[in-house]
């Protein structure tokens, strides 16, 4: 996140599943329905997952990122399907374990695979952290809500709240990696109406976002009317 430990050699874990030097994307360790295919890049700052299919509340899947450029803040976008009994999407950096780990947490979350961690606040990783790129889950009829948890060493956690009224959602976050060229994962998992709130880890608001694309967008337009009268009343 905002302080880095010190350079790092890793070596990817995962198959690579599409690559566009210098950076791959990989699937690994899908459950509950987890899918992922179509990914492309525009040149070295955007990466399109294309779909991820989460096949309901408990679905959970892994997207493995290797090669981001140093400091470089990379927007990432994907259509998200089956949803359809889900109220929230949770996104989570986890981090190799290496020797940026000592602010970690002791007691790691059952979900964290061997040899990774959670993402603490001294590894460089981060959703691209006051980048000020878009995070946002869109959906016919709305918008999602989202609380972001990256000022502690507990996580970097997305929370995407509000899906419940959506079949199918356009997501966007940032990715950044200040050492760069590292292999990192990023977790997604799907909250279910009957979830219980404590398994969650569910982000303190350390960043509210209101995610109001749609909020923003009508805001924009009030106020090029405003600028458009008050040249015509001129």
């Amino acid at each position: 996140m905002r302080r880095v430990c010190g350079a790092l050699a890793l070596a990817a874990l995962l198959p690579v599943s599409a690559r566009a030097e210098p950076i791959s994307v990989s699937l690994g360790s899908p459950s509950g329905g987890f899918t992922q295919a179509g990914t492309s890049f525009d040149g070295y700052r955007g990466i399109d997952l294309g779909t991820i299919t989460m096949s309901g509340a408990g679905s959970t899947g892994l997207i493995s990122v290797e090669g981001l450029r140093t400091w470089s803040n990379y927007s990432v976008s994907f259509t998200l399907e089956g949803i359809e009994d889900a109220t929230a999407l949770r996104v989570e950096i986890l981090d190799p374990f290496n020797g940026d780990d000592r602010s970690d947490p002791l007691e790691q979350p059952e979900y964290v695979p061997r040899g990774y961690t959670t993402s603490n606040n001294r590894d460089g990783l981060s959703f691209a952290q006051d980048s000020a790129l878009e995070r946002s889950a869109l959906f016919a009829g709305g918008s999602a809500s989202v609380m972001a948890d990256e000022n502690t060493h507990r996580g970097d956690i997305l929370l995407f709240s509000g899906l419940q009224t959506a079949s199918e959602a356009l997501l966007r976050f940032g990715l950044r990696d200040s050492i760069g060229g590292r292999q990192f994962l990023v977790r997604f998992s799907l909250v279910g109406n009957d979830a219980d709130p404590g398994s969650l880890a569910t982000p303190e608001p350390a960043s509210m976002l209101l995610i109001g694309t749609g909020l923003v967008g009508m805001a924009g337009a009030y106020r090029r009317n405003r600028r458009a009268a008050r040249a015509h009343a001129a």
